[in-house]
């Protein structure tokens, strides 16, 4: 990931590209608008909270992880926007602890990745 995205997930923010002809907004590097085609582009800042979108939870970890589980792996649509993000929520063993609809937020990066919890 670019650095000026990892500092401002750092700050609980998302780091978007907008289309300066459609105003679509891009999680990721893009040359061409995803809706339009445009190649201009612009910084939007993000607040880093939203709702589950939807998740799974990990109970035999990848090698490094261990410590860590269980986890869920979330997918948090941001709040406004139909941009989807994912991301590490440590401490859920069970569905009935996170129902999709949920609200979250950004807290951080780390190795695991992005940083959620409930709000």
């Amino acid at each position: 990931m670019k650095q000026e995205f990892i500092d401002a997930v750092k700050s609980g923010k998302v780091l978007t590209k907008k289309c300066t002809k459609c105003g679509h907004l891009h999680l990721a590097t893009v040359y061409f608008c995803q809706n339009c085609g445009a190649k201009g582009f612009e910084n939007k800042i993000l607040d880093g909270t939203g709702v589950v979108a939807t998740y799974t939870i990990i109970t035999v970890p990848p090698a490094g992880f261990e410590k860590y589980t269980p986890y869920a792996w979330v997918v948090m649509k941001i709040d406004g926007y139909e941009i989807r993000i994912s991301g590490f929520l440590g401490g859920i063993a069970s569905p009935a602890q996170l129902p999709v609809g949920a609200k979250i937020k950004i807290t951080g990066y780390d190795d695991r990745g992005i940083l959620l919890e409930k709000q």
